[in-house]
């Protein structure tokens, strides 16, 4: 008996699991780090976003205070004329000082007669007709305040302008307006929103930087010192109104992200600029992924850990296991040779008795024979001794091949014909020729056909008709149905024999049946 205990967990199986596992975990925590960095970028474009918006937002209300305070300004003038525009203007300042707005008041006026000027604001010089134009850059504004907006140059110092003017009656001129310090202006945008990680300046369409972070880029023209294009501020092409891509600041030397909007009043017109830094983001989505990491590593660590344990426990209880499926297996073997000992030696006390057996009926037969026929009897001695060399060297297993039993059953029923004559009729049919190479029990056919004439009448008016037939999974004998009246001793001990030996090689056992006329024994055969 052979028996395969597998294991259930070896050591190759365990280092394809770990494997397995740290596949599992790289590939886990990639995904889990794009999924982190995809996130994560996702909530910095959305916070970069709404900084965005709220920088522009603040940029914007600045220039409308700018605008709300020359509309204040130009009613106050054209309401009364020359009567109080002195007054007008020094109680505004007054006002803007205290309230930290940006713009203050001034006036010009040039009386055509006498050819006098009265101003408060040494800015004003730009309307004397002395060639003082050149100092100041025009900017462009096709917005419905009707406000004429200049750069002026003045002791190193930049200043938007805006004014209007008023043709009195008297062919005089009064010019009055707002002037706002670039300088202070960039001091006020860096106090704004100082917490958050942007810088926006603001640059007008004819790309001149009015507001920046970096002092020494006021008045400069935008697309020399950035690498903002022209396409950048064509912004009407998009859905939500502005530009964004990255870029690297001209300002910090870092990636940001940039955003173009343009920034539109009745008074101006120009772009707003915000650049958000991206590497305080980046770095908070750094340490996540790393912290993220050490604590998968960690838990990957002490699956593994656990995997090892449980392994090293289940490969103890597997010794102790195969041990004792051991021992069990030996006793099983020690049995099983017990028990083919105990087979091998009722079969050879049965083959024992097989031969005597034989001996017997064949002398019985020849001494009944030597009464009715001499020659006949001489004959049957001669057969006998002829077919007894089979009988004196039987195989060790008790099996031989088809072939050799069919031999050996024609030389015994002609030494049977020797004494019945027309009494016994006998035909060997094979329907299988493949079949003579297979084997079956040893005297198998002479045990079937000796119970045949055992059993059952054999006469001239009622001769006995053996028919051995060879198929391809068995050989049937039949033989006529006609029982002798008187017992028969001994009727078992042939089939008793066949089925030890067929029950010793694990097959199937001798079928026997009566169909109509006929008795039929069915021989399995073996390979």
């Amino acid at each position: 008996m052979n028996i395969n205990f597998k294991r259930a967990l070896s050591q190759k199986s365990v280092y394809i699991a770990a494997l397995s596992v740290c596949l599992i975990a790289v590939v886990a925590l990639a995904i889990l780090s794009f999924l982190i960095t995809r996130d994560s970028q996702k909530n910095t474009e959305d916070f970069a976003r709404k900084t965005f918006v709220r920088k522009y937002e603040s940029v914007e209300n600045e220039f409308r205070n700018i605008e709300d305070y020359q509309y204040l300004l130009r009613a106050l003038i054209q309401k009364d004329g020359l009567k109080n525009y002195k007054d007008y203007s020094s109680v505004l300042n007054d006002l803007n000082k205290k309230r930290n707005l940006l713009a203050y008041s001034w006036y010009y006026y040039y009386n055509e007669v006498s050819g006098k000027t009265e101003t408060n604001s040494p800015l004003s010089e730009v309307f004397k007709k002395t060639g003082n134009i050149e100092k100041s850059v025009p900017l462009q504004n096709n917005a419905a305040g009707h406000f004429k907006d200049l750069l002026m140059t003045r002791k190193d110092s930049l200043y938007w302008v805006s004014y209007d003017s008023l043709l009195l009656p008297d062919k005089n001129t009064l010019y009055y307006g707002s002037a706002v310090s670039l300088d202070d202006l960039h001091q006020y945008f860096i106090n704004v929103d100082k917490s958050s990680n942007t810088y926006a300046y603001v640059f007008t369409k004819e790309g001149i930087c009015i507001t920046h972070p970096e002092k020494k880029y006021l008045g400069k023209n935008i697309f020399d010192f950035t690498d903002i294009k022209p396409k950048d501020t064509l912004t009407g092409k998009t859905k939500s109104g502005y530009t964004e891509g990255i870029a690297i600041s001209e300002y910090l030397g870092v990636e940001v992200t940039r955003f173009i909007k343009p920034l539109k009043t009745d008074n101006f017109e120009g772009y707003t600029v915000v650049n958000h830094v991206n590497f305080i983001i980046d770095e908070n989505v750094y340490k996540v992924k790393t912290y993220t990491t050490y604590i998968f590593l960690a838990a990957l660590f002490l699956i593994v850990t656990v995997f090892i344990l449980f392994q090293r426990s289940a490969h103890i209880a597997y010794k102790e296991k195969e041990k004792i499926q051991s021992e069990k297996n030996l006793l099983l073997v020690e049995n099983e040779k017990m028990h083919k000992a105990e087979v091998i030696n009722q079969l050879q006390q049965l083959k024992n008795n097989i031969n005597p057996h034989f001996l017997f009926n064949s002398l019985n037969s020849l001494y009944m024979l030597i009464g009715i026929n001499k020659d006949n009897a001489q004959k049957f001695t001669m057969n006998l001794s002829k077919i007894y060399r089979y009988l004196i060297v039987p195989p060790k297993e008790n099996i031989v091949s088809v072939a050799q039993e069919i031999n050996f059953i024609q030389q015994y029923m002609e030494l049977l014909k020797s004494r019945f004559d027309e009494e016994l009729n006998f035909k060997v049919v094979i329907n299988h020729q493949e079949s003579l190479e297979k084997r079956i029990p040893y005297l198998s056919l002479q045990i079937v056909t000796e119970n045949a004439i055992k059993h059952n009448i054999a006469t001239i008016d009622q001769p006995l008709e053996i028919i051995i037939t060879i198929e391809e999974n068995g050989i049937i004998v039949k033989n006529t149905w006609q029982l002798k009246t008187e017992p028969v001793q001994g009727e078992k001990f042939g089939i008793d024999y066949l089925n030890q030996v067929y029950g010793y090689f694990k097959n199937n056992f001798v079928n026997i049946s009566v169909d109509g006329e006929y008795f039929i024994c069915f021989l399995p055969l073996m390979k």
